[in-house]
């Protein structure tokens, strides 16, 4: 009888037992009437930018040893970004790079006024089919007044394309320098720029994915010994070498500044791995940007920054474990595929939000995106530079842990509420053929036959991985949640995306999306929210060494929404192909105008003061006397 009973009752508390779980499991999700409130605030059209280029292709030559996992080393290479051009006190021209003909076009972005578009090309430089452009970010390194590109390649070493034109841009205004001298082959898949020592000028740094020297891209190297895959899963560091490059101005326009390598202050866990996105932002309130080093295939990476002009010094930050968080998603251990990087402060943090793109596809590689939040003690600041995190993982609770096969990832205020929303890329391979069940086997096999592409599975044209999701729009909800509008606001249609540029291109007040698709055509989200007159922009400049008026980057701008302080910071170049324009947004509510207190630091040291802003855009000339001019 007991026997009986034991085997009426076990399954019964197993059957309770799941669904218990399944009920803690499950995520909340919006009702119909809150779905419609929080897009209410919101609406986009979707405007191509580009066509289909004569002959376009939709893969990539490679060599021979990667031949049977073409479409996977064909994944990436669409990027854009967004700058002032013109002089039109907003950014509005583009930078598009498309892998279908490997082009690398300026454009006016539509609707904003005309010019004949044209395209980058290194002429007078080394350049063959072996090489393919990756990303293309503007800076300003001759300090002259006019945007110059940084384009950074598969094959090569990046190209400096500085610009000595004014006025409506023409292909005539741009003339191609290496940056590193003679040219190198490297394979770079990230770039970013940042006053890196406090002196006042931009430096750049390069995520190199593949080794350095290998051929990618050459149907005609075979037997290449340099040509390796990662060697883990979960902690490769045999990529090719990241490198920090220091630069000086020379004070003469046109030509390239002085380049000192300080890549040896980087770590070498930071070094060497295989890096898809960088992320600056001053987490210590010393004025030096602290930099975030997304990783595929191993560990992010945290560098806290002290260093002084022309010395570079960066000290990892590794959180300890606790009983709580899976060792994967514990700062700086994560194992996970880090491919994009974003930062927002929402009124009265005292750190920002950090959020990292992973794969997180179901029924795939379920991996989580990160959300580290400030973990509330008195000084973070302190924290970091002792060595200790202050930040733990809260990507579920936020409702940011799951997007799908994840890249790119910017924040912005679509809808000016004083609350950033998050714009996210996805997707890998479009195709027919469900390629998932071969790349878990990869995933889970032997660490030691991983390097070794002749030993992967097969990735060719027609293959599928996660290839039909869409971006989402992550929107804060009155219940501290994230949810994803994109649905509901018709932007959800399912591109391979990468890179992302964020801007008010048409200068109403509404901050616009440009997203750089993969093997299909790029579009710009034109943003047509009802609260367009509710935000200022600042354009903030300094005098540069050439004479002409450049952007500062790394200066926070503060002020108060609805008694609380929000902070932001000007990283244009911050995440995975994608820069967004030069200017920090201003949320407005209801157009009242507000007391901005900017915070810059140049060769000088470090400078404060304050402006009043009113809706609209706006440049604020910042002079090495610690003033500041609203025009």
């Amino acid at each position: 009888m007991l026997s009986l009973l034991r085997r009426a009752v076990v399954p019964v508390l197993a059957l309770a037992l799941c669904v218990g779980v399944g009920v803690f499991t499950v995520r909340p999700s919006l009702g119909h009437a809150e779905a419609e409130e929080l897009t209410s605030g919101f609406a986009f059209d979707t405007v191509p930018l580009n066509a289909a280029p004569p002959d376009a292709r939709q893969q990539r030559d490679v060599q021979p040893n990667l031949e049977r996992i073409r479409a996977w080393i064909s994944a990436v290479g669409a990027a854009v970004s967004v700058t002032d051009l013109r002089g039109l006190g907003r950014a509005a021209d583009a930078c598009l790079v498309d892998p279908r003909d490997d082009s690398v076009t300026v454009l006016p972005v539509p609707g904003t006024g005309g010019y004949e578009r044209f395209t980058l090309d290194p002429d007078g430089l080394p350049y063959d089919a072996t090489m393919a452009p990756m990303g293309c970010v503007p800076a300003d390194l001759d300090e002259n007044g006019a945007m110059d590109f940084v384009v950074y390649y598969w094959g090569r070493s990046p190209v400096v394309f500085l610009n000595s034109g004014r006025g409506a841009p023409t292909s005539g205004d741009f003339t191609a320098h290496e940056l590193v001298s003679p040219m190198e082959v490297w394979n770079t898949s990230a770039m970013s720029v940042a006053d890196v020592d406090g002196d006042g000028h931009l430096d750049i740094i390069a995520g190199n994915y593949f080794p350095d020297g290998a051929r990618v891209l050459d149907p005609n190297a075979r037997g290449d010994e340099r040509m390796r895959m990662q060697h883990s899963m979960g902690d490769a560091q045999n990529a090719g070498i990241n490198r920090l490059l220091l630069t000086e101005p020379t004070g003469d326009e046109g030509e390239l500044p002085r380049i000192t390598d300080a890549s040896t202050a980087m770590p070498k866990s930071s070094a060497h791995a295989w890096t898809l996105a960088f992320g600056w932002q001053d987490l210590t309130g010393n004025q030096l940007p602290d930099l975030y080093v997304a990783n595929d295939f191993g560990p992010d990476d945290l560098l806290v920054n002290t260093s002084k002009q022309g010395d570079v010094r960066f000290s990892e930050v590794v959180a300890g474990k606790d009983m709580t968080t899976p060792g994967s998603q514990v700062l700086g251990h994560g194992s996970f595929k880090g491919m994009g990087v974003a930062y927002t402060w929402n009124p009265g943090d005292e750190l920002p939000l950090l959020m990292i793109s992973n794969i997180t596809t179901p029924y795939a590689l379920h991996e989580s995106n990160y959300a580290f939040v400030g973990d509330g003690r008195a000084d973070p600041g302190a924290a970091l530079l002792a060595g200790e995190s202050p930040y733990e993982q809260a990507a579920e609770g936020l409702g940011l842990a799951r997007s799908g096969w994840s890249w790119d990832i910017k924040s912005g205020d679509f809808d000016n509420s004083g609350v950033d929303e998050l714009l996210q890329t996805t997707g890998f391979l479009k195709g027919e053929h469900n390629r998932w069940p071969e790349l878990q086997e990869l995933a889970m096999g032997n660490d030691d036959l991983l390097n070794r592409p002749e030993l992967w599975p097969k990735f060719q044209l027609g293959d599928d991985l996660s290839g039909h999701e869409h971006n989402p729009l992550w929107t804060l909800a009155e219940d501290g949640r994230y949810y994803d509008l994109a649905p509901e606001l018709g932007i959800d249609a399912p591109w391979l995306s990468r890179g992302l540029a964020l801007s008010d291109v048409d200068g109403d007040g509404a901050l616009d999306a440009l997203v750089a698709n993969q093997w299909e055509n790029s579009v710009l989200l034109r943003n047509r929210t009802p609260n367009a007159s509710d935000a200022a922009y600042l354009r903030l400049l300094r005098r540069g060494a050439a004479g002409g008026w450049v952007d500062v980057i790394g200066a926070e701008v503060t002020h108060e929404i609805d008694g609380e302080t929000k902070r932001t910071q000007l990283y244009p170049a911050n995440g995975h192909a994608g820069a967004s324009g030069p200017e920090v947004q201003l949320a407005l509510p209801d157009g009242e105008p507000t007391e901005a207190t900017i915070t810059w630091r140049g060769a000088t040291g470090t400078h404060q003061s304050t402006v009043d802003v009113r809706p609209g855009h706006h440049t604020v000339e910042l002079g090495t006397d610690g003033t500041a001019v609203l025009r």
